[in-house]
C-alpha cells in the first residue's frame, strides 16, 4: 500500500446496481474539478462495454473513460482502464489488460482470473498518482453483490486493495431507491459500510423536496450522510452513452429531409460512432432491432461495428435483413459499413485461426468485391484523413482484426498520408471502412449528408455540442451535489 503521506486525493464511486448513471456522474465531477485548475484525472479498475476508445500509446479503453478523460482535458491514457472486458457471446469475454488483449475467457475462467489481474490495476491506479492531484475512481456493478466478492478488483476489493472513501449511488429512476442504498447497507461487511462516506440520488424527477422524508430514512438506517439529489439533466442526452441502450432515447435532431436507418446488432460495438447524427436536424436516425424490418423509404442503411463479425452477421441473415438491404439498393438507397459491418459487405470472411468461432470460412453479403481475412494482431491506432474523393478532414481511430483486399479497394473510402482505408462499389451506392469517428468531422459529415439529400447545413459544430454539454452537466452538478465535501473526502484519504 502507497505511503499514506504521499496519497494523491481520490475518491471512488460506486452503485446500488449497473446504469446508475455512476459514469456520468464521474464525467461531470471531473469537469468541475478540471475549471478549478486540479489535475483531476477517472480511473476504472474495470470496465464491460463494446463501446472503447484508442489510446495514443495504441491501447484500448472504455468510451466512458475516454469522456471522462475528455472532461479533465487529459489525454487518454491506458492506465485509466486498465481492465476492459468486451464481450463476444453471452458466456465469454475478451480480457483487454493495460489495453491489450490477453484472452478470451468465459465468465466462470474470468472469476478466477481476477485475483490475479489487481497487481496490474494497482499499478495503473500509482501510475496515475504519480501524475494527478485528485483522482476519481468509478466502480462496476455494485458492492451488494457479495457473491462475487471473492477476489473482487471493481468495488469494495479495489477501494480496501487502494484505501479509499467511497460515495454511493442509488438509481430513484427505477424504483426502490431507499431499499437498494439500505440494502447495500445490510449486506455488505462493517469495514465496508465504515468506508462509504455519503450518498447520492440519481435521475429524480419533479420537486426534490418531497423526498426529503426518503433522505431522513436512509440517513437514520445507514447513517451515511446524503451528498445530494441530482435531478435529470437534458445535457446529459448530448453526450455519448456507453451503453448500447443510449441509442434508444430520443433523439435531439429531428425528422429531417435525411433518413438513415442504423441495424443493432445483438453484439453492436463503438456505437456512439452515429451520435453526431443523432444531433442532426436534417437526419431521422431509426434503431433497426431483432425482429423489425429495414424501413424501404429510408436513404441510407449502416452496418455497425460489431464484436463478433462471423456471429452478428449470422442473425443479420436469420432476420432477414439480408434481404432487406438488397431490396433497399434496388430502390436506390445507399449502404454503409464500419468495422465490422465492412467486413460483412464483402463475398467471404475467412477465419482460418478460429478468433471468432470454428475454423473457416463464411459467405459475406456480396455487395462490396473484398474478403476478409481475420488475424490474431488487433489494429489499433489513432488516425487522421480525408474523404476520398472530396477531400473533408476526418479523424478518429481504427480498432480491428482482420484485413480487407479485393477489387473494389480501388475506390478507397478514406486516404491517410501512409495508406487509405476502405471501399466502394462500382455504382458508389456501397461503401466501408474501419474508421471510427467518421461522422465526428464536421465538414465529412456535411458532405456525406448533402449527398443524401440533406437540405441545408444544420450548423451543427459537434465537438463543441460535447464541450457545452459536459460544461452543462458540470454546472448541474455543482447546484444538485456537496461537491465540496466529495473533495473533501478525497483530501482526507
Amino acid at each position: 500500500m502507497a505511503d499514506p503521506s504521499k496519497r494523491t486525493p481520490a475518491v471512488m464511486f460506486q452503485g446500488t446496481g449497473s446504469d446508475v448513471g455512476k459514469s456520468l456522474l464521474v464525467a461531470g465531477l471531473c469537469r468541475v474539478f478540471a475549471r478549478r485548475g486540479i489535475k483531476v484525472r477517472p480511473f476504472k479498475p474495470q470496465n464491460m462495454s463494446n463501446n472503447a476508445a484508442v489510446t495514443g500509446e495504441g491501447g484500448e479503453i472504455g468510451r466512458a473513460q475516454a469522456l471522462q478523460a475528455r472532461a479533465c482535458g487529459a489525454p487518454l491514457s491506458v492506465d485509466m482502464n486498465p481492465v476492459l472486458l468486451k464481450p463476444e457471446s453471452d458466456l465469454g469475454s475478451q480480457v483487454v489488460v493495460q489495453g491489450k488483449r490477453v484472452a478470451t475467457v468465459k465468465a466462470r475462467d474470468y472469476y478466477a482470473m481476477k485475483p490475479r489481474l489487481l497487481a496490474a490495476v494497482l499499478e495503473s491506479f500509482q501510475r496515475l498518482e504519480d501524475t494527478a492531484e485528485l483522482i476519481l475512481v468509478e466502480g462496476a456493478g455494485s458492492p451488494a453483490e457479495v457473491n462475487l466478492r471473492a477476489g473482487d478488483i471493481a468495488n469494495m476489493g479495489f477501494a480496501e486493495a487502494a484505501d479509499l472513501p467511497v460515495v454511493l449511488i442509488g438509481d430513484i429512476d427505477r424504483g426502490g431507491v431507499i431499499a437498494s442504498v439500505i440494502g447495500t447497507h445490510a449486506v455488505i461487511e462493517p469495514l465496508e459500510r465504515q468506508r462509504i462516506q455519503g450518498f447520492i440520488i440519481n435521475k429524480f424527477r419533479g420537486d426534490v423536496t418531497l423526498f426529503d422524508p426518503g433522505l431522513a430514512v436512509i440517513e437514520k438506517a445507514t447513517g451515511w450522510p446524503s451528498l445530494g439529489v441530482v435531478t435529470h439533466c437534458q445535457a446529459a442526452r448530448r453526450l455519448p452513452a456507453e451503453d448500447a441502450l443510449g441509442l434508444e432515447q430520443p433523439q435531439d435532431g429531428g425528422a429531417g429531409a435525411v433518413r438513415i436507418a442504423l441495424l443493432k446488432f445483438a453484439r453492436i460495438a463503438n456505437h456512439d460512432d452515429f451520435d453526431p447524427l443523432r444531433l442532426e436536424a436534417e437526419v431521422e436516425l431509426i434503431l433497426v432491432t431483432a425482429g423489425q424490418a429495414i424501413p424501404g423509404d429510408c436513404d441510407l442503411v449502416i452496418l455497425p461495428g460489431s464484436k463478433s463479425t462471423i456471429g452478428d452477421l449470422a442473425d443479420l441473415r436469420a432476420q432477414g435483413w439480408d434481404v432487406d438491404l438488397r431490396a433497399h439498393l434496388r430502390r436506390g438507397g445507399q449502404v454503409l459499413g464500419i468495422c465490422g459491418g465492412y467486413q460483412m459487405l464483402g463475398a467471404m470472411i475467412h477465419d482460418p485461426d478460429g478468433i471468432e468461432g470454428p475454423a473457416g470460412s463464411v459467405a459475406g453479403l456480396g455487395l462490396l468485391a473484398v474478403e476478409t481475412t481475420m488475424t490474431a494482431e488487433k489494429t489499433l491506432t489513432q488516425v487522421t484523413g480525408r474523404l476520398h474523393p472530396g477531400g473533408q478532414e476526418v479523424q478518429g481511430y481504427e480498432m480491428h482484426i482482420g484485413r480487407t483486399e479485393g477489387p473494389d479497394r480501388a475506390r478507397a473510402f478514406v486516404r491517410f498520408a501512409d495508406h487509405s482505408d476502405g471501399a466502394v462499389s462500382a455504382d458508389g451506392k456501397v461503401a466501408g471502412c474501419y474508421l471510427h469517428g467518421l461522422f465526428a468531422a464536421d465538414g465529412a459529415r456535411k458532405a456525406l449528408l448533402a449527398a443524401l439529400g440533406a437540405r441545408a447545413d444544420s450548423g451543427l459544430a459537434f465537438d463543441q455540442a460535447v464541450e457545452s454539454a459536459l460544461d452543462q452537466v458540470a454546472d448541474h452538478l455543482e447546484r444538485e451535489i456537496n461537491v465540496e465535501e466529495i473533495l473533501a473526502l478525497a483530501r482526507r484519504r
